[in-house]
């Protein structure tokens, strides 16, 4: 039987790929990180550790224990660990901390070649999970104005610059002028930032230019839409097939209850 690594960060994603990848009779072994990851991901998994991000020796010896050549990593990560208090002895998180660049691709990167360097061989999760990529369109009742079809225009073509520069890849627009631009707070923290400045404004959220996918592919679900509701936001616009929209029947039926357009562009 096949059997993959799960790191999993924070949302629902990683429950959802435990299940899918379970379901194609993957073995999951799940490693949860503390504060972060959801407390029903057990629940997924054929068998879970909880795992402190400051514990790196602790996760290779487990990796060596569970015999696990492949990993995958999913859900939201406060990358802020990094700047936290970290033991002089791992190397791994000291050599992120010391790094002249910290950017989420570099971070990533060098993430990576530490699996590598031990044999493990960091997977793309979306063979399981390409259902979550959604397709050209308007998903929900409610079709955008003409005003906010050009603030979607005029927020995509900076939304990928911001991207391309790793600064974030989400940005909050009304009027065409920029009301706020994701930066390490993400997402949710950008939108309440813009609603402290206007009202009905767009939310569009991109993926990097040179995305590698096995590294962080942006995801929304229900949760951005509450948000954008809560804070009389009009349009969430993603990404052809560059990113998951989780529980897509629950955040379409909450977008349209709300009068708000989701548009993949």
């Amino acid at each position: 039987m096949e059997k993959i690594g799960l790191i999993a960060g924070g949302g629902r994603l990683p429950i959802i790929f435990a299940k899918k990848a379970r379901s194609q009779g993957v073995k999951v072994i799940g490693f949860a990180i503390k504060g972060m990851a959801s407390s029903d991901l057990g629940d997924s998994c054929n068998r879970i550790h909880q795992l402190d991000p400051r514990q790196v020796k602790k996760f290779f010896l487990l990796l060596v224990v569970e015999r696990i050549k492949k990993v995958v990593m999913l859900g939201k990560v406060d990358k802020s660990i990094i700047y936290g208090k970290i033991n002089k002895g791992d190397k791994v998180l000291n050599s992120l901390k010391n790094s002249e660049n910290k950017s989420d691709y570099a971070v990533l990167k060098k993430i990576t070649s530490e699996f590598e360097k031990r044999g493990i061989k960091v997977i793309n999760g979306i063979e399981y999970l390409s259902d979550l990529l959604p397709s050209k369109g308007i998903l929900t009742k409610r079709t955008p104005t003409q005003k906010e079809y050009d603030d979607i225009s005029f927020g995509f073509k900076i939304a990928k610059e911001i991207a391309q520069r790793d600064i974030g890849q989400t940005i909050v627009v009304k009027d065409k002028s920029v009301v706020s631009i994701e930066a390490m707070e993400g997402t949710n923290r950008t939108i309440e930032r813009a609603a402290r400045l206007c009202g009905e404004f767009v939310v569009v959220k991109v993926s990097r230019p040179q995305q590698d996918m096995r590294w962080d592919v942006p995801v929304v679900g229900p949760e951005t839409i509450k948000l954008i509701a809560e804070n009389k936001g009009r349009v969430l616009a993603i990404e052809e097939k560059r990113m998951f929209l989780v529980e897509k029947e629950a955040s379409i039926e909450l977008a349209d209850k709300n009068d708000i357009s989701i548009v993949v562009v």
